[in-house]
């Protein structure tokens, strides 16, 4: 945030604040339908797609890493912004409905920051 000036009704001069931008996240559909959605710090992309009405993406376990139905396709610009796969998700990974590439990811897994505003996760054309 940074501060600015501005004046009131008295010509008093105050300080504002402007508003603090959140990171986005853009869900693409499988037709190719962008979504922008705000993530605050330190949610998943599932919280955000569940808060925002992203509606292609099942994500039937809520987020916790139970049912894989959360699959995206993580644009290849962030890949090396996002920390490796844990064991668990990697397994889960091989248990999607439509088959696993080099950039599969678990929306759910994916923490926002600051680092990945703008990331692009592309949604497949299955879930279940």
């Amino acid at each position: 945030m940074f501060p600015r000036s501005s004046r009131n009704k008295k010509g008093q001069t105050l300080r504002i604040r402007e508003r603090e931008r959140m990171p986005v996240a853009i869900f693409v559909n499988a037709a190719g339908a962008r979504q922008e959605v705000e993530v605050p710090n330190g949610a998943n992309l599932v919280e955000a797609a569940i808060d925002k009405g992203v509606q292609e993406l099942a994500a039937i376990c809520g987020g916790y890493l139970q049912c894989a139905t959360c699959h995206v396709f993580v644009e290849e610009d962030f890949l090396n912004r996002l920390p490796p796969r844990s064991v668990d998700e990697d397994s889960m990974l091989d248990s999607t409905a439509e088959p696993r590439r080099e950039n599969s990811r678990l929306a759910c897994q994916i923490v926002m920051n600051d680092t990945l505003t703008g990331i692009v996760v592309h949604m497949p054309d299955r879930q279940m």
